[in-house]
């Protein structure tokens, strides 16, 4: 029987409100370990009070480290995809007695290091490790086996693996984090990784450790992001991987069968692909409300209009929302964006639809989904107080990988202009500082203003590269919020400046004069942003033809393209803009 208790639960929440920049947690396992240099591998100079004991469980059990940061449940989906019953971790004996233990680090290091540390978890790790029990850690799972790192610190980790973990340098000409499916460099001896091939996995995060004599005989694969680092690590029976194969499709979850079965037979011929490099993401979007009648449905806007133009007036339906993210996943989607178009009129918590949306989904989706509309602190009617933070714990809890916040980012971005401070309590910093930055994504949604000069105005302002109907050379792009309905004083690019300051990880850039127009994203808009900021930038609204993909990847640094109508409406499939993107040279998934 799987277990169904949520392990940690009170210890994180009540670390939550503690900002992570105050923890410097020191590990007592990095006391007792000693690594021999030339050969790059852990001794424990005592004799500990933990002994590894064989468990009774059978092969159909993994057990499962989950500390309570971020989206675990894409990988219990996954590992019940793949026929395994979970058992989840209680007390450090479960760590011990475990035979198979997957530890999918989710969240910001010191955090994780905190909560390891107090429940007495790092110290039956390293125990489990040492003595070469098989072992599977995923992104912060594998750079907790580092010393130390540099994320909110220096913070010390479980001292496995020689080396620091450091942040990616976007000196480089890289956005951080780095968010997206790139290639691997695959090792002699990787096992796990077998049957990957030529393939893209997903990556999302900040910070990576770098290959050094000192760290080479635990290096299965590297990747490169501007530097070669190390994407994955083995040492006998003992792995851990950088990207998270529980969203790297068929890929990745042939990656988490070779784990659970190393017996498994050599395949004559790994998966066909043509990964070279980090390859440019499509994304599917899903605007979701509810109709006239309460069900919740896909719906599509026009300049963010989802109401039919009839005798009716009825919420536009395009379909239902599981079942649209399943067939996109199927079709190709690199990644598929949930927004809750209602989210500014129903606090999330009581969403319960939307929840139920996202923990569908992700139980056959696996790819990554990000999810928006509501993220923000609360008050209800009985006076009871919800900080952003439990807002976004449930949306990572139902299945979430990313959120995504729109108004509120924008009122945090303008107190933070006036003042010039970091208050530290805005939905934005809150979230990125627990979770990471790469978990955050800012929705701006601004709409065209046209001026006769660029002094006319406050705001940064761009001369157009076609004129306006009145024949304007310039125009600013002013923020909205309420979807859509408000304007405000900020515009985009001084928005998109101020929130990267504050922790976004990834710009969802939007443009209300191109929404359902299909005549192409808005490139001057995408140029000025792009060009403007260190983090990922995805290009949104306008999307009618594949040549129009082409185009913004060809003309501007965006990252990644999304699109609804055209998906929603069978104009043009997933694997039709692949295809064409693939003639234009441009690296995408296949």
């Amino acid at each position: 029987m799987e277990a169904t208790a949520a392990p940690f639960s009170s210890i994180v929440s009540s670390r939550q409100n503690l900002p992570s920049s105050s923890i410097r947690p020191s590990s007592p396992t990095s006391l007792f370990l000693s690594r021999k240099k030339n050969l790059g591998y852990v001794n424990l100079k005592f004799k500990s009070r933990l002994s590894v004991h064989a468990s009774s469980t059978s092969d159909s059990v993994v057990t499962l480290l989950d500390y309570g940061a971020g989206n675990v449940r894409s990988i219990r989906n996954a590992l019940r995809h793949l026929g395994l019953s979970i058992k989840d971790v209680q007390t450090p004996e479960d760590i011990l007695n475990a035979d198979r233990l997957v530890f999918p680090g989710v969240g910001a290091f010191a955090p994780a290091m905190d909560v390891l540390n107090k429940t007495g978890m790092a110290e039956a790790l390293c125990t489990y490790i040492e003595n070469d029990r098989p072992f599977l850690g995923i992104c912060l799972g594998l750079q907790l086996l580092f010393e130390s790192s540099e994320e909110n610190g220096p913070v010390k980790g479980l001292g496995v693996i020689p080396g620091t973990v450091g942040r990616f340098d976007s000196s480089a000409g890289i956005t951080v984090p780095h968010i997206g499916w790139n290639a691997l460099q695959v090792g002699k001896g990787s096992e796990i990784l077998d049957d990957v091939g030529n393939r893209h996995v997903y990556f999302v995060h900040s910070y990576r450790a770098i290959p050094s004599n000192e760290n080479k005989e635990w290096i299965s694969s590297t990747c490169n992001y501007g530097e070669s680092f190390i994407s994955s690590i083995r040492r006998g029976n003992v792995h851990a991987v950088q990207f998270h194969p529980e969203k790297s499709g068929e890929t990745g979850l042939s990656v988490l069968r070779r784990f659970l079965d190393p017996k498994l037979p050599a395949t004559q011929k790994p998966m066909e692909g043509k990964a070279s490099k980090l390859a440019k993401r499509v994304i599917a979007c899903l605007d979701v409300r509810s109709n006239d009648k309460g069900d919740l449905v896909v719906t599509k806007g026009d300049q963010y209009d989802v109401r039919e133009q009839s005798n009716e007036n009825e919420v536009r339906n395009l379909g239902k929302p599981v079942d649209l993210a399943g067939q996109y996943y199927k079709d190709g989607a690199d990644e598929i964006s949930f927004l809750n178009i209602t989210g500014f009129r129903d606090f999330p918590l009581g969403d319960l639809p939307m929840i139920q949306v996202l923990r569908y989904t992700s139980e056959n989706v696996f790819v990554p989904l990000t999810v928006g509309g509501g993220i923000r602190d609360f008050t209800d009617a009985s006076g009871r107080y919800y900080s952003s933070l439990e807002v976004a714990a449930e949306y990572f809890r139902s299945g979430a990988d990313k959120i995504s916040i729109g108004s509120d980012a924008v009122y945090a971005a303008e107190e933070f202009m006036k003042s010039g401070v970091k208050t530290g309590k805005s939905s934005l910093e809150q979230i990125s500082r627990v979770y990471g930055n790469q978990a955050v994504v800012v929705s701006i949604d601004p709409r065209r203003v046209y001026v006769n000069h660029p002094d006319d105005v406050p705001y940064k302002v761009i001369r157009l590269t076609n004129p306006g109907p009145n024949g304007e050379e310039y125009a600013w792009y002013q923020c909205t919020v309420s979807g859509g309905r408000e304007g405000r004083p900020i515009g985009a690019y001084e928005l998109a400046k101020a929130v990267e300051e504050l922790g976004a990880g990834e710009i969802l850039l939007n443009c209300i004069d191109c929404d359902g127009q299909g005549k192409g994203f808005d490139i001057d808009l995408v140029k000025l942003i792009s060009d403007s900021v260190g983090i990922p930038v995805i290009a949104s609204s306008g999307a009618g033809t594949p040549q129009h993909f082409s185009e913004v990847f060809e003309t501007t640094n965006a990252s990644a393209a999304l699109a609804a109508g055209i998906f929603h409406r069978k104009e043009v499939p997933i694997q039709t803009v692949k295809e064409h993107l693939l003639e234009k040279s441009i690296e995408v998934r296949i």
